[in-house]
Protein backbone atom coordinates (compact mmCIF):
# COMPACT_ATOMS: atom_id res chain seq x y z
CA UNK A 1 0.00 0.00 0.00
CA UNK A 2 1.32 3.45 -0.91
CA UNK A 3 2.13 5.72 2.02
CA UNK A 4 0.78 8.78 0.17
CA UNK A 5 -3.03 8.98 -0.13
CA UNK A 6 -4.57 9.63 -3.56
CA UNK A 7 -4.01 13.38 -4.03
CA UNK A 8 -6.89 13.97 -6.44
CA UNK A 9 -9.17 12.38 -3.90
CA UNK A 10 -7.84 14.68 -1.17
CA UNK A 11 -8.61 17.73 -3.32
CA UNK A 12 -12.14 16.47 -3.98
CA UNK A 13 -12.73 15.74 -0.30
CA UNK A 14 -11.40 19.15 0.79
CA UNK A 15 -13.72 20.95 -1.62
CA UNK A 16 -16.74 18.87 -0.59
CA UNK A 17 -16.06 19.45 3.11
CA UNK A 18 -15.44 23.17 2.70
CA UNK A 19 -18.46 23.76 0.45
CA UNK A 20 -20.77 21.25 2.15
CA UNK A 21 -21.86 19.69 -1.14
CA UNK A 22 -20.61 17.25 -3.77
CA UNK A 23 -22.40 19.34 -6.40
CA UNK A 24 -20.77 22.61 -5.40
CA UNK A 25 -17.40 20.88 -5.13
CA UNK A 26 -17.89 19.53 -8.64
CA UNK A 27 -18.65 23.03 -9.95
CA UNK A 28 -15.48 24.41 -8.36
CA UNK A 29 -13.33 21.57 -9.71
CA UNK A 30 -15.04 21.55 -13.16
CA UNK A 31 -16.02 17.88 -12.92
CA UNK A 32 -19.28 16.01 -12.36
CA UNK A 33 -20.74 15.31 -8.91
CA UNK A 34 -20.33 11.62 -9.69
CA UNK A 35 -16.59 12.11 -10.25
CA UNK A 36 -16.31 13.86 -6.88
CA UNK A 37 -18.17 11.00 -5.23
CA UNK A 38 -15.89 8.42 -6.86
CA UNK A 39 -12.76 10.23 -5.70
CA UNK A 40 -14.06 10.44 -2.14
CA UNK A 41 -14.97 6.74 -2.19
CA UNK A 42 -11.41 6.00 -3.29
CA UNK A 43 -10.05 8.02 -0.36
CA UNK A 44 -12.43 6.33 2.08
CA UNK A 45 -11.25 2.94 0.86
CA UNK A 46 -7.63 3.98 1.29
CA UNK A 47 -8.29 5.29 4.82
CA UNK A 48 -10.62 2.49 5.80
CA UNK A 49 -13.17 4.91 7.25
CA UNK A 50 -16.29 6.69 6.02
CA UNK A 51 -15.86 10.45 5.62
CA UNK A 52 -19.48 11.26 4.66
CA UNK A 53 -22.94 9.88 5.41
CA UNK A 54 -24.81 9.72 2.08
CA UNK A 55 -28.50 10.56 2.12
CA UNK A 56 -30.95 11.49 -0.61
CA UNK A 57 -29.87 14.87 -2.01
CA UNK A 58 -27.60 15.42 0.98
CA UNK A 59 -24.20 14.39 2.32
CA UNK A 60 -23.11 14.95 5.90
CA UNK A 61 -19.53 14.68 7.20
CA UNK A 62 -18.92 11.96 9.75
CA UNK A 63 -17.09 12.88 12.98
CA UNK A 64 -14.02 11.13 11.56
CA UNK A 65 -14.40 13.10 8.34
CA UNK A 66 -14.59 16.45 10.16
CA UNK A 67 -11.56 15.61 12.29
CA UNK A 68 -9.56 14.50 9.24
CA UNK A 69 -10.54 17.64 7.33
CA UNK A 70 -9.44 19.86 10.23
CA UNK A 71 -6.01 18.19 10.19
CA UNK A 72 -5.31 18.29 6.46
CA UNK A 73 -6.90 21.55 5.33
CA UNK A 74 -4.08 23.82 6.64
CA UNK A 75 -1.51 21.67 4.82
CA UNK A 76 -3.48 21.71 1.56
CA UNK A 77 -3.96 25.47 1.85
CA UNK A 78 -0.23 25.98 2.34
CA UNK A 79 0.53 23.81 -0.72
CA UNK A 80 -1.83 25.98 -2.79
CA UNK A 81 -0.33 29.23 -1.51
CA UNK A 82 3.29 28.07 -1.89
CA UNK A 83 2.63 26.88 -5.43
CA UNK A 84 0.88 30.11 -6.37
CA UNK A 85 3.67 32.25 -4.90
CA UNK A 86 6.35 30.29 -6.75
CA UNK A 87 4.47 30.52 -10.06
CA UNK A 88 3.81 34.23 -9.65
CA UNK A 89 7.41 34.95 -8.62
CA UNK A 90 8.49 33.80 -12.07
CA UNK A 91 6.19 36.30 -13.75
CA UNK A 92 7.82 39.42 -15.16
CA UNK A 93 4.75 41.52 -14.49
CA UNK A 94 4.41 43.64 -11.36
CA UNK A 95 1.14 43.53 -9.46
CA UNK A 96 0.47 46.52 -7.23
CA UNK A 97 -2.57 47.32 -5.10
CA UNK A 98 -3.54 50.66 -3.58
CA UNK A 99 -6.57 52.61 -2.34
CA UNK A 100 -8.75 53.91 -5.22
CA UNK A 101 -8.28 57.55 -4.23
CA UNK A 102 -4.49 57.23 -4.10
CA UNK A 103 -4.46 55.39 -7.43
CA UNK A 104 -6.59 57.98 -9.20
CA UNK A 105 -5.26 61.15 -7.61
CA UNK A 106 -1.56 60.47 -7.06
CA UNK A 107 -0.42 57.39 -8.98
CA UNK A 108 -2.30 57.67 -12.28
CA UNK A 109 -1.09 61.21 -13.14
CA UNK A 110 2.50 60.00 -12.72
CA UNK A 111 2.26 56.75 -14.69
CA UNK A 112 3.68 58.29 -17.86
CA UNK A 113 6.73 59.34 -15.86
CA UNK A 114 7.02 55.83 -14.46
CA UNK A 115 6.88 54.17 -17.86
CA UNK A 116 9.42 56.62 -19.23
CA UNK A 117 11.80 55.88 -16.36
CA UNK A 118 11.17 52.11 -16.53
CA UNK A 119 9.96 51.23 -20.06
CA UNK A 120 10.21 47.50 -19.35
CA UNK A 121 7.66 47.51 -16.56
CA UNK A 122 4.52 45.42 -17.15
CA UNK A 123 2.22 46.76 -14.45
CA UNK A 124 -1.04 45.30 -13.22
CA UNK A 125 -2.84 47.76 -10.95
CA UNK A 126 -5.72 46.85 -8.66
CA UNK A 127 -7.56 49.15 -6.27
CA UNK A 128 -9.39 48.37 -3.07
CA UNK A 129 -10.53 50.14 0.08
CA UNK A 130 -9.58 47.05 2.12
CA UNK A 131 -6.07 45.97 3.03
CA UNK A 132 -4.64 43.41 0.61
CA UNK A 133 -4.04 39.87 1.91
CA UNK A 134 -0.74 38.74 0.39
CA UNK A 135 -1.50 35.12 1.27
CA UNK A 136 -4.67 35.06 -0.79
CA UNK A 137 -4.17 37.71 -3.48
CA UNK A 138 -1.74 37.91 -6.38
CA UNK A 139 0.00 41.15 -5.35
CA UNK A 140 3.72 41.97 -5.27
CA UNK A 141 3.51 45.40 -3.65
CA UNK A 142 0.78 47.40 -1.97
CA UNK A 143 0.18 50.93 -0.78
CA UNK A 144 -1.53 50.89 2.60
CA UNK A 145 -2.96 53.78 4.54
CA UNK A 146 -2.41 52.64 8.14
CA UNK A 147 -0.15 53.09 11.18
CA UNK A 148 2.75 51.19 9.62
CA UNK A 149 2.71 48.37 12.16
CA UNK A 150 2.57 44.83 10.75
CA UNK A 151 5.29 42.38 11.87
CA UNK A 152 4.60 40.08 8.91
CA UNK A 153 5.34 42.76 6.32
CA UNK A 154 8.30 44.78 5.11
CA UNK A 155 7.07 48.34 5.61
CA UNK A 156 8.46 51.54 4.05
CA UNK A 157 6.95 54.93 4.80
CA UNK A 158 5.94 56.72 1.63
CA UNK A 159 4.62 59.84 3.34
CA UNK A 160 3.03 60.88 6.60
CA UNK A 161 -0.55 62.10 6.49
CA UNK A 162 -2.61 64.91 7.91
CA UNK A 163 -6.26 65.80 7.48
CA UNK A 164 -7.04 69.18 5.89
CA UNK A 165 -10.35 70.81 4.93
CA UNK A 166 -11.05 71.69 1.29
CA UNK A 167 -13.99 73.09 -0.64
CA UNK A 168 -14.71 74.90 -3.88
CA UNK A 169 -14.14 78.69 -4.00
CA UNK A 170 -17.85 79.16 -4.70
CA UNK A 171 -18.81 77.14 -1.63
CA UNK A 172 -16.33 78.99 0.59
CA UNK A 173 -17.88 82.29 -0.54
CA UNK A 174 -21.47 81.08 -0.23
CA UNK A 175 -20.95 79.62 3.26
CA UNK A 176 -18.78 82.57 4.33
CA UNK A 177 -16.04 80.31 5.62
CA UNK A 178 -13.63 82.55 7.50
CA UNK A 179 -13.13 80.61 10.73
CA UNK A 180 -13.53 76.91 11.59
CA UNK A 181 -16.63 77.84 13.62
CA UNK A 182 -18.33 78.83 10.35
CA UNK A 183 -18.54 75.14 9.48
CA UNK A 184 -21.50 74.96 11.85
CA UNK A 185 -23.72 76.04 8.95
CA UNK A 186 -21.86 74.05 6.28
CA UNK A 187 -22.24 70.49 4.97
CA UNK A 188 -19.42 68.17 6.01
CA UNK A 189 -18.40 65.53 3.46
CA UNK A 190 -17.31 62.44 5.41
CA UNK A 191 -15.23 59.59 3.94
CA UNK A 192 -13.97 56.32 5.39
CA UNK A 193 -10.28 57.02 4.65
CA UNK A 194 -10.31 60.22 6.72
CA UNK A 195 -13.17 59.98 9.26
CA UNK A 196 -11.70 62.74 11.41
CA UNK A 197 -14.13 65.66 11.28
CA UNK A 198 -14.93 65.47 14.99
CA UNK A 199 -11.24 65.48 15.95
CA UNK A 200 -10.48 68.31 13.50
CA UNK A 201 -13.32 70.49 14.78
CA UNK A 202 -12.53 69.73 18.41
CA UNK A 203 -8.95 70.85 17.90
CA UNK A 204 -9.41 73.89 15.68
CA UNK A 205 -12.85 75.29 16.49
CA UNK A 206 -14.56 76.59 19.60
CA UNK A 207 -17.72 74.57 18.90
CA UNK A 208 -19.13 72.42 21.68
CA UNK A 209 -19.61 68.69 21.20
CA UNK A 210 -23.35 69.03 20.72
CA UNK A 211 -22.81 71.75 18.11
CA UNK A 212 -20.35 69.54 16.20
CA UNK A 213 -22.76 66.63 16.38
CA UNK A 214 -25.55 68.75 14.90
CA UNK A 215 -23.63 69.80 11.76
CA UNK A 216 -25.17 68.39 8.57
CA UNK A 217 -23.04 65.77 6.85
CA UNK A 218 -22.97 63.34 3.93
CA UNK A 219 -21.23 59.96 4.21
CA UNK A 220 -19.12 58.55 1.35
CA UNK A 221 -17.41 55.17 1.27
CA UNK A 222 -14.66 56.47 -1.02
CA UNK A 223 -12.57 59.63 -0.90
CA UNK A 224 -12.92 60.04 -4.67
CA UNK A 225 -16.66 60.64 -4.33
CA UNK A 226 -16.24 63.02 -1.40
CA UNK A 227 -13.60 65.05 -3.25
CA UNK A 228 -15.78 65.22 -6.35
CA UNK A 229 -18.70 66.41 -4.25
CA UNK A 230 -16.50 69.16 -2.82
CA UNK A 231 -15.47 70.24 -6.33
CA UNK A 232 -19.18 70.44 -7.19
CA UNK A 233 -19.77 72.82 -4.27
CA UNK A 234 -21.75 70.34 -2.21
CA UNK A 235 -19.77 70.76 1.00
CA UNK A 236 -16.37 70.66 2.68
CA UNK A 237 -14.20 67.54 2.51
CA UNK A 238 -11.51 66.44 4.96
CA UNK A 239 -8.72 64.56 3.20
CA UNK A 240 -4.99 64.33 2.36
CA UNK A 241 -3.42 67.22 0.51
CA UNK A 242 -1.76 64.77 -1.90
CA UNK A 243 -5.20 63.60 -3.03
CA UNK A 244 -6.25 67.07 -4.17
CA UNK A 245 -3.02 68.31 -5.77
CA UNK A 246 -4.58 68.76 -9.20
CA UNK A 247 -7.73 70.43 -7.86
CA UNK A 248 -5.67 72.91 -5.85
CA UNK A 249 -3.41 73.62 -8.84
CA UNK A 250 -6.33 74.45 -11.16
CA UNK A 251 -8.31 76.27 -8.47
CA UNK A 252 -11.33 73.96 -8.32
CA UNK A 253 -10.62 73.49 -4.60
CA UNK A 254 -9.21 75.83 -1.97
CA UNK A 255 -8.20 75.39 1.66
CA UNK A 256 -10.19 78.00 3.58
CA UNK A 257 -8.59 77.53 7.00
CA UNK A 258 -5.11 76.03 6.47
CA UNK A 259 -5.44 73.91 9.59
CA UNK A 260 -3.78 70.47 9.47
CA UNK A 261 -4.67 67.64 11.84
CA UNK A 262 -1.64 65.28 12.18
CA UNK A 263 -2.61 61.62 11.84
CA UNK A 264 -1.06 58.43 13.16
CA UNK A 265 -1.79 56.83 9.79
CA UNK A 266 0.29 57.41 6.68
CA UNK A 267 0.86 55.97 3.22
CA UNK A 268 3.20 52.97 3.30
CA UNK A 269 4.69 50.59 0.75
CA UNK A 270 4.34 47.02 2.00
CA UNK A 271 5.15 43.49 0.86
CA UNK A 272 5.72 40.16 2.65
CA UNK A 273 8.79 40.40 4.88
CA UNK A 274 9.74 36.75 4.38
CA UNK A 275 10.19 37.15 0.62
CA UNK A 276 13.14 38.86 -1.04
CA UNK A 277 11.42 41.30 -3.41
CA UNK A 278 12.17 40.91 -7.08
CA UNK A 279 14.25 43.65 -8.75
CA UNK A 280 11.14 45.19 -10.32
CA UNK A 281 9.53 45.66 -6.91
CA UNK A 282 12.69 47.31 -5.58
CA UNK A 283 12.78 49.65 -8.58
CA UNK A 284 9.10 50.54 -8.21
CA UNK A 285 9.52 51.27 -4.49
CA UNK A 286 12.49 53.52 -5.22
CA UNK A 287 10.62 55.37 -7.97
CA UNK A 288 7.55 55.96 -5.80
CA UNK A 289 9.64 57.21 -2.90
CA UNK A 290 11.52 59.57 -5.22
CA UNK A 291 8.34 60.93 -6.80
CA UNK A 292 6.68 61.38 -3.42
CA UNK A 293 9.63 63.49 -2.33
CA UNK A 294 8.79 65.93 -5.14
CA UNK A 295 6.13 68.03 -3.41
CA UNK A 296 5.10 70.14 -6.37
CA UNK A 297 1.64 69.57 -7.84
CA UNK A 298 1.22 67.50 -10.99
Amino acid sequence: MKLIPPMKALVAMEAAMRLGSFTRAAEELSVTPGAVGQQIQKLEAWLGVALFVRQIRQVTPTPEGRAYFARIQPALTEIIHASRRLREHQSKGLRISMPPSFAAKWFAPRMADLLQAHPGFALSLSTSTTMVDFELEAVDLAVRHFDGVDPQLAVQLLCTDEARAFCSPAYAKKARLKRPEDLQSATLLHNTLHPHWRAWLTRFSKLADEQIEAIVGIEFDQSLMAIDAAVRAQGVVLTSAILVETELAVGSLVEPFEKALPLSEGYYLVHPDANEPQPGVKALKAWMAERMAVKSAV
